[in-house]
């Protein structure tokens, strides 16, 4: 009652100034705080519906506050099916059963190629004089080849067709994998293209890869029409577009994580099914995806999110850069083999850049040990380059 009289006091004196008031009535007083809460309400509601997407979303509070209001809202955890629950199982034991030490570690080299490898002679330089330290497997897709190095010899394994885009190309690295896994020597994986080259000596390679616990696998986000476009949510429950990942397919693998790809069959078929050319009116390319989104769910930290097989993007085509005889330099392979950051570019409009350093054991490392595309041509001139560059580096 005291407030009221105060209310009425205060409007009496300055009445004059003001004009003839509008008659209430009692009730539609409070109706401006029904108003307030139910637009409050209906913020909180379309918040949750309809979450900020960027972290520039949250500015309006503090991060605190955007972390500690998300936290009042229920989670949904979603049941796994049985599938899921058997392929997790399998993966994480996989993952913390120590690998089996062998007395003779060996890198198993795995070619894909079309029939004969234009740089075999060069490999055979790289090769000679570390015999019993390595393996070689060659998937050719087109015909036998035809070799120049005895190390390359019978070392065809069954091959099967492969096309361009299409999962054969997953097909034929898991085909490598399983066959370079029948020897138990076999402790790192290294999937090469017939137009690559080795731009260190063997014993660079050797220790840049066994002396490590990560597989160098090419993995980052892409929210562009050839990134995180590409996903259908066909994937759905088990793949998520927020795990969908892409990179590059030439891959270093440990052998846990071979392991793990070999065990592997339901994250495989969702590739298979719903990632081709042509799905749901998009191109999604398997071999750019499938590996980059399952490491991503299932080993995050196990990889190094850049591939040490390098390939040059500059040119902004669908291809990447090939190198002609013109190319070959000294100064070219200097300047690759120097190289300590992965880029990654995204397909977006704006073309975002994303530069990571290469850590190798916490420290910052030159990140290629191979490049790609180098043509036939190229060949003499590599030989030449190739034992005095690296008897420098």
């Amino acid at each position: 009652m005291k407030l009221s009289k105060a209310w009425r006091l205060g409007v009496k004196d300055v009445e004059p100034m003001l004009p003839p008031p509008r008659h209430r009535g009692q009730s539609k007083k409070p109706t401006w705080i029904i108003v307030l809460v139910s637009l409050v309400c209906m913020f909180l509601v379309v918040s949750y519906i309809y979450p900020p997407q960027t972290s520039g979303a949250c500015n309006i509070f503090s991060a605190s506050r955007c972390q500690t209001f998300s936290s009042w809202l229920p989670t949904f955890i979603r049941e796994l099916s049985d599938e899921e629950i058997a392929s997790h199982i399998v993966i994480k034991n996989i993952l913390n059963t120590p690998p089996i030490e062998s007395k003779n570690p060996k890198i198993a080299f795995m070619f894909l190629c079309v029939r004969s490898l234009p740089f075999e002679k060069l490999w055979d330089k790289f090769l000679q004089g570390h015999e019993g330290r390595f393996s070689i497997y060659i998937h050719a897709s087109k015909g036998k080849p035809i070799h120049t190095s005895p190390y390359f010899v019978n070392r065809e394994i069954h091959s099967d067709k492969v096309e361009w885009g299409t999962i054969s190309m997953v097909d034929s690295e898991k085909r490598l994998l399983a066959n370079a896994l029948k020897d138990p020597d076999n402790q790192h994986f290294v999937l090469l293209s017939d137009s690559c080259i080795p731009l260190r000596d063997f014993d660079y390679v050797y220790n840049y890869l066994m002396y490590t616990n990560i597989s160098f696998i090419d993995s980052f986000s892409d929210p562009g029409p050839h990134g995180s476009g590409r996903y259908s949510e066909h994937m759905l429950p088990e793949v998520e577009k927020r795990f969908f990942k892409k990179g590059a397919q030439w891959f270093t693998m440990k052998r846990q994580h071979a392991v793990i790809v070999m065990a592997d069959n339901l994250y495989y078929t969702k590739f298979k099914e719903y990632c081709k050319p042509g799905m749901d009116g998009v191109n999604c390319y398997a071999d750019e995806h499938y590996l980059p989104t399952f490491f991503n769910m299932h080993d995050p930290n196990g990889i190094a999110n850049w591939s040490v097989t390098h390939v040059d993007w500059s040119e902004r085509k669908w291809h990447p850069k090939s190198y002609e005889k013109k190319d070959i330099s000294e100064q070219l392979l200097k300047n690759i083999t120097s190289i300590t950051e992965s880029v990654h570019v995204t397909s977006e409009e704006r073309k975002e850049t994303m530069i990571m350093p290469c850590l190798w054991n916490g420290l910052n490392r030159p990140c290629y040990l191979f490049a790609r595309k180098f043509l036939p041509e190229t060949l003499d001139s590599m030989i030449d380059l190739f034992s005095n560059y690296t008897t420098k580096t």
